[in-house]
């Protein structure tokens, strides 16, 4: 019988091995009592059951500050724990609700966290994956052989659709790949999506009639109420864009699966309160389990942050990110372009390169490193796309930025505190 693998590492300040009976009791047939009508056939069919556990080092302290113990020690492990997929099914849903949902409130846990989770081929094949990912990402964009640099328009908030245009303009003049509203960008009252999408489009079009080169705009379309999410879709989509910003938190499973069967867009996912599903280690769950359920909804890029990140996630966090993003599913037409930001700017290229197993499969955000250059937008664009052929080509940067005038003036600005 096919079965769905979930891993959960779990700590108590009891038993291991009966708590993770208890998690494969509760999450399935079980109850606090026997019941009548739970008959061993009844069991056979439709019970979790626990395939192995591998234990951990202790700790002297709970995740869940209120399950301290006598004694001060919590015993660790990873617990494998198979799902009838005759329960499940193939729904995002039921699996979210039976093997993930409950785990958390079982008593005795002073800490769990989902690390792993396994799916049989019959369960990726019943969702759509994306419609573009990597390949379509390239031949959108007609970027083969290097990363795809991109930009996000600053400020955040606050410029009007004329403004927006205006930095629109001198990134594509630059050369830049990609342009993204800011995932806060929506639609605020001061400039509509349709005024935006009215006043950028043009600009991106005219600049395609003359090079034949269609930079890629995400605009955000994100909306809780899923008709008014289509009709932004459509706006865009009708103007002759082709990329979308998407708020998968925000949206939500079925939003994302909504929009998915009706999208011609590629579907930027932005993680916008990914942080609380995972900052503690002992808490929450993996971005490896994360990233494999909005893949199978449909995104088609990915962010992930980078080196050396403003925010608080540590660089290995970022490697492993990546990689969950690069490996197929079934296949590499299910890969998610991985989307590098957050305080990027050309000085962390070289790490990310050697890092990633030299992967230039990859969308580079430069937000600050780009709109705070010095030389303004098109110089950071500039930059950031001479340390790439840094990076690339094995040469140290202080020596490629010799020549490079736009580099050198992003290491002399960035350089000191490696980030803008």
């Amino acid at each position: 019988m096919a079965a769905i693998r979930l891993t959960y590492r779990i700590e108590t300040g009891g038993d291991i091995s009966r708590l993770a009976e208890k998690i494969a009791s509760d999450q399935s047939t079980g109850t606090f009592v026997a019941v009548p009508g739970e008959t061993a056939d009844l069991k056979a069919r439709c019970a979790a059951r626990v395939a192995d556990i591998r234990m951990l080092e202790p700790h002297d302290g709970p995740a869940f500050p209120q399950n301290r113990v006598e004694g001060g020690v919590y015993a660790r492990a990873d617990v494998d724990i198979d799902f009838p997929m005759e329960v499940i099914g193939t729904d995002i849903a039921a699996l979210v609700t039976i093997a993930f949902g409950g785990v958390f409130s079982v008593r005795g846990l002073s800490g769990v966290r989902i690390v792993g989770l396994s799916l049989p081929p019959e369960f990726i094949r019943a969702h759509p994956g994306p419609a573009f990912g990597i390949a379509g990402s390239r031949r959108l964009t007609g970027v083969y052989g290097r990363p795809l640099i991109g930009s996000i328009i600053k400020p955040n908030l606050g410029l009007a659709p004329s403004e927006v245009a205006d930095v629109t303009r001198e990134l594509v003049e630059a050369g830049v790949d990609f342009i993204k509203d800011d995932e806060k960008m929506m639609n605020p009252r001061y400039a509509p999506l349709a005024d935006r999408v009215r006043a950028v489009m043009p600009v991106i079009l005219d600049h395609e009639q003359k090079t034949g080169r269609k930079v890629m705009y995400a605009f955000g379309i994100g909306s809780a109420d899923l008709d008014t999410m289509l009709r932004h879709h459509d706006i865009v989509a009708d103007a002759g864009g082709n990329a979308a910003v998407i708020p998968i938190n925000s949206i939500g499973y079925g939003g994302m699966s909504y929009l998915r069967k009706r999208s011609r867009l590629v579907l930027h996912a932005h993680r916008t309160g990914w942080d609380m599903l995972t900052r503690h280690p002992d808490l929450g769950l993996d971005f490896s389990v994360y990233q494999t359920l909005w893949r199978l909804l449909g995104v088609d890029q990915f962010q992930v942050n980078g080196i050396g990140a403003k925010y608080w996630e540590p660089d290995d966090s970022f490697v492993r990110s990546f990689h969950d993003c690069m490996t197929p599913l079934l296949d590499e037409s299910d890969r998610a372009l991985p989307v590098i930001g957050s305080g990027q700017w050309g000085g962390q290229a070289p790490e990310t390169f050697a890092r990633n197993g030299g992967s230039v499969d990859l969308l580079y955000l430069g937000g600050g490193g780009i709109m705070g250059h010095p030389g303004g937008p098109g110089a950071g664009v500039r930059a950031i796309t001479q340390a790439w052929e840094a990076a690339v080509a094995g040469i140290a940067l202080e020596e490629h930025a010799r020549d490079h005038r736009e580099l050198a003036q992003s290491i002399e600005a960035f350089g000191r505190s490696g980030s803008p």
